[in-house]
């Protein structure tokens, strides 16, 4: 079995290691056994290998990063109805899922749907899970008003997602990215939406411009960092920022934002805290992702694939800023099956 494994946190591409060991993996009661094919790689996960500027350091021990991903019940354990052994399915949260076969709760491995790609189906959960956290946020941080609402990152795969929705729900979206390159590629994509390259020297002004006199009610931000601080200026009295990533670079202090002044409020949202929804509010949010993954597929795009020994390339093709959609980690479908495998 083969499994990636850090014992120390540092750059992902150093402290990364494939280890292949023989190991019994066998389900308890409510569980079951997957054989995993695809995982993709989050920013995320990549954050839990290198740590962030600040915190402290994670226990001793090996790890094995990944949180989703698709692939096969291999055995089940006692008291399982559902999934069924051989049936295809989608996991999360379930860490370590960078190996080649992982125990999951038989209620957190999702029956992937007819006509859906194994690849599609590695992308179903997480990112559209997140689209939901994301869009309740903003509904209560909006309280019934319009918009409009700034994100970052546009371009990225939750970007993306975030403004497919604000068509649909008819909500004022202003977005943000890098490069004019990303900006043009976002207008064709979504051209009914203001586009704005943060490399452009007036940046701030034209969302200003865009976001007309009651300025900006609401920032979606996945980047944080140095960035903080024009976000936070650029909101109008009383807005929130949503802060659900840390991809930028530098930081910003909480003494320097304008927070009691201006009534500001900065609000947290980690999908790791999905859990923490009701059953049935679960149930609801699985239905739609696999709803999304059904019929909306190129919303969950894979930038390339790579085979879990390749994690290397694979990290350095997902840390590439102008790359389009997630890289996937993969395990042939050829590759052992059967408990024997997982020895």
């Amino acid at each position: 079995m083969r499994t990636v494994e850090y014992t120390r946190q540092g750059d992902a591409t150093q402290v990364l290691a494939l280890s292949e060991e023989t190991r019994w993996l066998a389900p308890g009661s409510g569980e079951v056994l997957v054989r995993m094919l695809v995982r993709p790689v989050h920013p995320g996960d990549l954050i839990g290998v290198e740590g962030l500027p600040g915190q402290p350091e994670q226990q001793s021990g090996a790890r094995t990063p990944g949180v989703e991903g698709m692939g096969v019940v291999e055995s089940v354990g006692a008291d399982v109805r559902a999934p069924r052994l051989g049936q295809r399915v989608a996991v999360f949260p379930v860490p370590g899922t960078w190996s080649d076969f992982v125990v999951v709760p038989a209620d957190l491995a999702v029956p992937v749907p007819d006509g859906v790609s194994d690849e599609t189906a590695a992308l179903m959960l997480v990112n559209p899970l997140t689209l939901r956290m994301l869009y309740r946020a903003v509904e209560e941080a909006l309280r019934g008003q319009a918009g409009p609402v700034l994100q970052t990152a546009a371009s990225s795969s939750v970007g993306r997602l975030v403004s497919a929705a604000a068509i649909r729900h008819d909500l004022q979206l202003i977005n943000l990215v890098r490069s004019t390159s990303g900006a043009e590629k976002v207008r064709r994509s979504y051209p009914s939406q203001p586009v704005i390259a943060t490399c452009d020297d007036d940046w701030r002004e034209q969302v200003r411009l865009h976001a007309g006199e009651r300025g900006v009610q609401v920032v979606l931000d996945c980047v944080g960092g140095a960035m903080t601080q024009d976000l936070a200026e650029l909101l109008a009295d009383g807005g929130t920022l949503i802060s659900y990533g840390q991809l930028g670079s530098g930081t910003t202090s909480l003494e320097a934002l304008p927070l009691i002044a201006r009534a500001l409020t900065v609000r947290g949202m980690s999908i790791l805290r999905w859990m923490s929804r009701t059953p049935g509010e679960r149930a609801q949010d699985v239905a739609f992702a696999q709803d999304l993954a059904q019929n909306t597929p190129d919303l969950l795009e894979a930038a390339a694939s790579y085979d879990l020994a390749d994690f290397k390339a694979a990290v350095e093709h997902a840390r590439r800023p102008a790359k389009s959609g997630t890289v996937l980690l993969t395990t042939p479908r050829t590759a052992g099956s059967g408990n024997g495998a997982a020895r």
